[in-house]
């Protein structure tokens, strides 16, 4: 496992873009279940209504909207001193070239900027955010601009049952800064590449590139449709790893922190499912108003949901020196950090304007 700790270097702003387009479940979902089971299945995922990108709008451009209003709101650090870019994404613009690079010139960055693409599913922010956090600790670096965004819902036929009412799209900027006021941050970092057909997209890679044959929707004996290269997932799989990895990475990394995950300000988790949450948290004694959920409004957005509720909910807490965050998902990976977020400024949700 990879245990990190971290001295002087925090998270100074957070924003986040999602598309204007609102999907609501109860809609969404009629004609795939029986009119008396849609209300069950929301209460339970706790997902009401989801962003969708359009075809034309891609992860980088909600990205680029959210780092734009992050700069605006953050004048004390200008474009021109970030030293670092990272693009966490596993819905990037093209196989080749990379995202970062072009997100580093669209967004007025110095060419000093190193840029680099990171891909990881739900887990993926709190890994990014480590990389953020190592690269800001070195000398000759000070300001590393974190972009996470996902469109997964171009990943989900609009027919599967099963994926169709979770996803929603997003895009979020965090700004990591080395800085005296910052104190410790801990990292904890696993993986389990065993369980990596758990959540998967089977084809469109290299190892089964995408063809006539794999773009073909198929019905499977629960009656979700999909093509090889839309996602699939097996939820009760992916609920026992959960309720089996979470509680124990972030209890791991509290105590390393110095506290409990019940004595935390506050506790964001990945936005995978309402029911799904509230197991973990009850699992480690978490009082229900410490835990931070954006999902009702914004579906699960993979790796960007973490930054997304920090940026919709940051503003209303009233402690956030001990933070915890974890995030889980496709890989099998899995990851939490305990950090303080006092500093930190959250400049809330905006609608995506391609204009």
């Amino acid at each position: 496992m990879a245990n990190i700790q971290f001295n002087g270097v925090g998270i100074r702003a957070v924003a986040a873009c999602v598309p204007a387009d609102v999907s609501r479940n109860a809609d969404a979902l009629r004609g795939l279940l029986p009119d008396d089971e849609i209300e069950k299945t929301i209460h339970a995922i706790g997902i009401r209504e989801k962003r969708l990108a359009p075809k034309n709008v891609c992860a980088s451009d909600l990205c680029a909207a959210a780092a734009e209003k992050l700069f605006a709101d953050n004048p004390d650090a200008p474009r021109d001193e970030i030293d670092f870019l990272l693009f966490m994404s596993q819905t990037a613009d093209f196989r080749t070239p990379a995202t970062a690079p072009i997100l580093q010139h669209r967004l007025g960055l110095p060419q000093s900027c190193a840029a680099l693409d990171l891909s990881l599913a739900c887990s993926g922010y709190v890994y990014a955010l480590s990389t953020a956090f190592a690269y800001a600790a070195l000398p000759g670096v000070r300001r590393v601009l974190l972009l996470d965004g996902e469109t997964y819902s171009k990943c989900v036929n609009p027919r599967d049952r099963v994926n169709a009412p979770l996803y929603g799209d997003a895009g979020t900027a965090t700004l990591v800064e080395k800085s005296p006021e910052f104190g410790a941050a801990h990292f904890t970092l696993k993986t389990d590449g065993g369980g990596a057909d758990v959540v998967k997209i089977p084809a469109g890679g290299s190892r089964v590139p995408a063809s006539a044959e794999t773009l073909r929707e198929e019905t499977d004996a629960e009656g979700n449709v999909r093509s090889g290269c839309e996602v699939r997932m097996n939820g009760m799989d992916v609920f026992n790893f959960a309720i089996r990895s979470v509680p124990a990475v972030t209890k791991e990394t509290a105590a390393r922190a110095g506290f409990a995950p019940a004595d935390a300000d506050c506790v964001v988790f990945h936005q995978a499912n309402r029911m799904m949450t509230d197991f973990l948290a009850a699992r480690m004694k978490i009082a229900p108003e410490k835990i931070l959920y954006s999902l009702g409004e914004y579906g699960n957005t993979s790796s960007a949901s973490i930054p997304l509720t920090l940026a919709a909910r940051g503003n209303a807490l009233a402690a956030r020196e001990r933070a915890l965050l974890c995030g889980f998902g496709a890989g099998l990976s899995w990851a939490a950090a305990a950090l303080s977020l006092a500093p930190t400024k959250f400049s809330e949700p905006f609608d995506f304007n391609p204009t």
